[in-house]
């Protein structure tokens, strides 16, 4: 029996010097990661083989660069969790107070980033909109960054432990057991928690939370919901996509941007990049940049009535702009429902093949054609927000209404959609879709 005892004494003492405690779990604490699938969890923008789940572990492939984030909001809780990178110099990050799709024209949401990155962890800050206040920041930089107060990170192959404190606007970041970064006055200070892909593997276990009371906060510091969006682009390939031999090398996988250099050899329609799906009613968002350096051109000045402007001796009148290119998105599986990407004073979101058809009553041409300019500049991204519903289109275009349920006589109720082919070099990202 003496044995017995001296052994288990024993055991508990090995135990003890190998944890560093022999306390019980902290009580409160229920898993966000089952170790078993990715239920409860969404994937924002990656390939499906970018987060798996091997041996207890959530497995990221680092590509593409994106997010998969919870099912569920969160505002004051203590998060828990391990990490571990497989290559120096690995990048990766985990997202507090998160919107649940990513923000435009970038790869990542609007929320608060904890930095997991070998050889620079524990920095807290807020992306893409997010704001707050940091404890810790270098004075001649205007980003709001809070930097750790000392280094405790383990190298490349070894878990680390990241537990976040999330209190009414405040939170706090220990790395390995000591709070080693703060920031305050958080905004958003509710939304989705989100783990980072960013460009090498990384691994993930034990995620675990304890909820505390909550403060109710206003609207404006809640991070956006979600509504039920679907991503088309996967990043890493264009599956979802028709592809055609002479598109290939054309349209481009580039990690999460979707590049085309306008030169496609295929003729006829089949330039465009078609869905392989037929699409009836729908909100789709989609992310658009022109990418090269503009120049000068004389470009038509269309009029509220969507007719071209006259001079009084009945000539076109044109004016000089920074051209950068055409393009555009189809509609229900028709170049007539198009709606324009360009550098037209008008301004892209016209739906092209119905405010020019001299054949379709004023009223039609007149809705539509863009209630105002909402672009920005060349080179800058932007986003559409597109909903389709029977035979109304309203456009949104950089949180700005420029078609407003036009009326479209004849568009078919369903079809694929396609991103234009216009001679013109294009980038596409954060394209989206709610089948209503």
């Amino acid at each position: 029996m003496k044995t017995i005892l001296q052994s288990l004494f024993f055991s508990v003492f090995i135990l003890t010097f190998c944890t560093g405690t022999t306390s019980q779990p902290e009580p409160g604490f229920v898993p966000l990661f089952n170790s078993l699938d990715l239920d409860n969890w969404v994937n924002v923008n990656c390939a499906p083989e970018t987060w798996t789940v091997r041996d207890s572990m959530i497995v990221c492939t680092g590509i593409p660069t994106g997010v998969l984030r919870t099912g569920k909001q969160y505002e004051n809780y203590i998060l828990e969790l391990e990490w571990c990178h497989l290559k120096e110099g690995g990048n990766a990050g985990l997202f507090v107070h998160s919107d649940a799709l990513t923000a435009p024209g970038k790869p990542f949401t609007r929320s608060i980033e904890c930095q997991i990155m070998d050889g620079n962890h524990g920095d807290v800050f807020a992306i893409h909109g997010a704001t707050l206040t940091p404890d810790n920041a270098d004075p001649h930089k205007a980003w709001m960054r809070s930097y750790p107060r000392s280094e405790r990170t383990k190298p490349v192959g070894e878990w680390n432990h990241y537990r976040v404190e999330s209190r009414d606007g405040t939170l706090s970041l220990a790395v390995n057991g000591k709070i080693v970064t703060r920031a305050y006055h958080l905004n958003p200070r509710k939304g989705y928690i989100c783990l980072e892909s960013e460009g090498s593997e990384i691994h993930f276990r034990n995620i675990k939370i304890k909820e505390l009371p909550g403060s109710n906060p206003p609207p404006e510091l809640v991070a956006e919901t979600d509504q039920g969006f679907k991503s088309l682009y996967n990043g890493l390939d264009l599956r979802g996509w028709k592809q055609v031999e002479g598109n290939k090398n054309h349209w481009q996988v580039k990690n999460w941007i979707l590049d085309y250099d306008g030169k496609s050899t295929v003729d006829g329609e089949d330039k465009h990049l078609w869905t392989e799906k037929e699409y009836g009613n729908f909100i789709l968002i989609v992310d658009w940049c022109q990418p090269d350096e503009p120049v000068v051109e004389e470009i038509p000045v269309i009029l509220p009535d969507g007719s071209q402007a006259q001079n009084e001796k009945g000539k076109p009148v044109t004016v000089a702009v920074l051209d950068a290119g055409d393009s555009g998105i189809y509609l229900r599986g028709t170049s007539k429902c198009q709606i324009n990407i360009w550098n037209w004073p008008v301004g892209s979101g016209e739906i092209w093949g119905y405010r020019t058809d001299n054949q379709m009553p004023p009223e039609v041409r007149r809705a539509a054609t863009p209630i105002l300019n909402a672009d920005n500049k060349p080179g800058s991204w932007n986003r559409f927000i597109i909903t389709a519903v029977n035979d109304q289109i309203t456009v949104n275009l950089n949180g700005k209404t420029v078609i407003d349920k036009a009326v479209l006589p004849g568009v078919p109720i369903k079809g694929p959609i396609a991103l234009q082919h216009h001679g013109d070099h294009i980038q596409f990202a954060n394209i989206y879709i709610k089948e209503l």
